[in-house]
């Protein structure tokens, strides 16, 4: 598929597969959103959490599914995202990003999207509203 425009409903973008998880990928975020809760980047920390290490912020995940629109850029823009966070990212996980076609109106598209893990666990699940130029 070239373009967004050429998706019929029931078809997905795409398929992307993230690179493991890296604690320097938490610290970077950490530095880069402001959100310094030592549960991201410090294991004693997320261990005294009742974590059983430290997890990706949910943000950063949200963030990277934004990635299965970037080849689209020239075509629209995300008009909304709404999310719901459904389990934790930890480090090393493996998280591939989906978004599927659910409706087409005039330049209006809307995309079911989640995140799962390596397990076939879905981490983040929610909608992108995405608006043709």
């Amino acid at each position: 598929m070239s373009t967004v425009a050429e998706l019929q409903v029931g078809e997905s973008l795409k398929v992307i597969q993230l690179k493991p998880v890296s604690r320097l990928d938490l610290i970077k975020y950490a530095g880069a959103s402001g959100d310094f809760n030592p549960i991201h980047t410090i294991d004693e920390e997320a261990e005294k959490a009742g974590l059983p290490g430290i997890i990706a912020h949910g943000m950063w995940t949200m963030g990277n599914l934004a990635k299965l629109f970037t080849d689209y850029y020239e075509e629209g823009f995300i008009q909304d995202y709404s999310i719901r966070f459904k389990g934790m990212v930890f480090l090393n996980d493996v998280i591939t990003l989906k978004a599927t076609l659910k409706e087409k109106q005039e330049n209006l598209l809307r995309f079911a999207v989640q995140a799962m893990n390596q397990h076939g666990n879905v981490v983040l699940k929610g909608e992108v509203v995405y608006r043709q130029y």
